[in-house]
């Protein structure tokens, strides 16, 4: 009997760029954002990094996982709830098995207010 393998929710972010920049300024400043953002919440406990973000799609796709589907759910919304963060952003439960990106349950971010 294998592992159990283990839940992964995906973040994935269209690479759109920020409006308004200034001329030759890096067009996704919020990529630098978002991994800081996830980097304290692993620091509080609250999800794991899973692995680097990665470009996928025309999306960059970050990884949590550490955590139940809710909990990792309302950290991927807290995620798309940022300033700057590119509308269209979504997430896809998943596991550390899956052979590619965006296989599983997809889930439209920001989740709705409870």
């Amino acid at each position: 009997m294998g592992a159990v393998p283990t839940m992964v929710v995906e973040i994935h972010v269209p690479l759109l760029p920020t409006p308004n920049l200034a001329d030759g300024a890096y067009p996704f400043p919020w990529i630098e954002e978002l991994e800081e953002f996830l980097t304290d919440l692993e620091d509080q406990g609250e999800v794991e990094v899973f692995d680097d973000g990665e470009e996928d799609e025309g999306a960059h796709v970050f990884f949590i996982t550490g955590a139940g589907e809710d909990r990792l759910l309302a950290a991927a919304s807290r995620v798309a709830r940022l300033p700057g963060v590119p509308a269209g952003t979504f997430a896809v439960v998943s596991n550390d098995e899956a052979e590619e990106f965006g296989l599983g349950q997809r889930v439209a971010l920001p989740l709705p207010a409870a």
